[in-house]
């Protein structure tokens, strides 16, 4: 049988390509006839996907709580996936920055309107059940999250505030790593003890972490926008999706988790429960607290020294009426 010319190219193409790689295409040919058709079952691993929600109790809302967390990590992957693209990048364009700007701000939209699922979507006191099987285990130590920080900004930018302005580029990497704002998250205020929950969180993650931060010296989100040229730094829609970036990040994340944080860890009687792992979250999530900024010169100084106060009031007035 004749092959058709679209073939008869396709063949050719593919000749050439795996001449120029060293390889024979004979042998992929006939392997070719031996492999089995791809699913989408196979393709996603969709029955290994789907054995990964283990739960440790028997209270039905523990699944929702594992699979809303593997969704997020899976966000993260993906958010991490676009920065790469950025810092990778050498024709310094701004719409191209725009374009993946927007698309990690699409991800975090996602995670924080999604996040209804963890504030409504489970009994509370199923919740408060089935915490107590996850210590000292908690959501402080996502280190993806860390590494979305590390990628978007220098060091400098996420010491705590409190000290911050001791602090500047000419530090080393391991001296601002250990003066970084999250770690007060899980440290006893009155003991200034590191708790179990940071411990084991940093001496599995430090080593790379750091190794991070030094491949990104000078090479973060931050920097990428400062190296753009003149003009490109002018744009203003790259100028409103890293700003849209701050907001998602630093503001509106922190602000459901405060939601959450005040749904199931506060009792009728407005005592306070301990988060999982210790965490201070009362202390540490509000981003008026916090104050990091990825992109601190696209803010005037006081829109930063008023960061979120505002949302901050909302959130918890609307909470309060739930």
């Amino acid at each position: 049988m004749a092959l058709d010319s679209k073939t008869e190219k396709q063949i050719k193409e593919l000749q050439e390509k795996f001449k120029n790689s060293g390889q024979d295409l004979n042998a992929y040919l006939e392997g070719l006839l031996y492999d089995r058709y791809l699913t989408y079952w196979d393709y996603i691993h969709l029955d290994t996907l789907l054995s990964l929600q283990v739960p440790r109790t028997h209270f039905p809302d523990e699944e929702i709580f594992i699979g809303y967390h593997q969704i997020t990590e899976l966000y993260f992957k993906l958010i991490i996936h676009e920065i790469k693209q950025v810092l990778d990048d050498k024709l310094q364009q701004a719409d191209f920055f725009q374009q993946k700007a927007a698309r990690i701000n699409r991800y975090f939209k996602v995670l924080i309107d999604s996040f209804d699922i963890m504030i409504r979507g489970m009994e509370r006191e199923q919740f408060l059940k089935f915490r107590m099987s996850l210590l000292p285990a908690s959501g402080f130590q996502s280190a993806q999250f860390r590494m979305i920080e590390i990628y978007a900004t220098p060091l400098e930018h996420l010491v705590d505030a409190s000290v911050r302005e001791e602090f500047s580029s000419k530090e080393s990497i391991e001296d601002l790593y250990e003066n970084l704002y999250w770690k007060k998250g899980a440290t006893d205020l009155a003991t200034k003890e590191k708790t179990l929950t940071l411990k084991q969180f940093e001496y599995r993650y430090t080593p790379r972490f750091i190794r991070i931060a030094k491949e990104v010296e000078g090479n973060t989100l931050y920097h990428k926008f400062l190296q753009l040229p003149e003009t490109e730094q002018k744009n203003e829609r790259l100028i409103k999706e890293l700003r849209n970036l701050d907001v998602n990040v630093n503001v509106n994340w922190l602000l459901m988790h405060m939601g959450a944080a005040y749904r199931y860890l506060n009792n009728d009687r407005g005592k306070e429960i301990s988060a999982t792992g210790g965490t201070n979250w009362k202390q540490f999530l509000p981003p008026s607290f916090q104050k990091v900024h990825f992109f601190p010169n696209l803010w005037s100084q006081n829109e930063k020294e008023n960061w979120g106060r505002e949302w901050v009031t909302h959130t918890f007035n609307t909470e309060k009426q739930k």
